[in-house]
């Protein structure tokens, strides 16, 4: 089991923004920082590096970009295979690489370490964020020796929903309960920005 300052993340950005009218939605500002930057303040001081997947040419500085290595946007586990791809070429000593949507701006800052407790008595597992009822199934932790049978279920079983593949293997959720707002809010839609950006008012009073 990886420790926290050494487990990489991915940051997934590969998807069309549909319900905002297309467009990087990542980009979109809540007060002076956009949804990437907010993400990035909270989980940056948790990780060991940053994957940013875009189909999106961007120019940023501080961390790497990577488009989906399976082309014809077929969606999360599409970016999720970048990811692990990524980090086995780059020759990484972790076990697993966390995965994270790039508009959900109030990601916990214990994420991580709260992720990894469910390692403890079984290394291997897949393990995804739960609350309010529901699991976030690109909130997690995947074990980058998954690459090969993720490679597999795209290209060959033309599988694209998450859950369908991590419910092959061993699949741990961690459960937020206490929090009066989901930590794992996430902006679809214009009205969810304006809301996040309500929220975001109120948590810094």
């Amino acid at each position: 089991m990886s420790s926290a300052k050494t487990v990489p993340c991915l940051i997934l950005a590969g998807g069309q923004s549909r319900r905002m009218g297309g467009g990087t939605k990542f980009l979109e500002k809540i007060g002076n920082k956009t949804l990437l930057e907010h993400i990035i303040h909270r989980v940056e001081p948790q990780v060991s590096s940053i994957l940013l997947n875009s189909n999106i040419a961007l120019e940023q500085e501080d961390f790497t970009v990577r488009s989906d290595v399976v082309t014809g946007h077929l969606g999360p586990l599409a970016g999720i295979l970048t990811g692990l791809e990524y980090y086995q070429e780059e020759g990484s000593s972790a076990s697993h690489m966390l995965s994270l949507p790039s508009d959900a701006p109030f990601i916990p800052y214990n994420l991580v370490e709260k992720l990894q407790s469910a390692l403890t008595n079984k290394p291997n597992s897949i393990v995804m964020a739960h609350s309010k009822d529901r699991v976030h199934p690109v909130v997690a932790l995947w074990p980058l020796s998954l690459a090969h049978a993720l490679r597999e279920a795209l290209v060959v079983e033309d599988l694209r929903k998450i859950l369908v593949f991590a419910e092959r293997y061993n699949l741990e959720k961690v459960y937020w309960t206490d929090e009066k707002e989901d930590p794992f809010y996430n902006v679809n839609r214009p009205e969810d920005l304006e809301h996040a950006r309500a929220l975001a008012e109120k948590e810094s009073l």
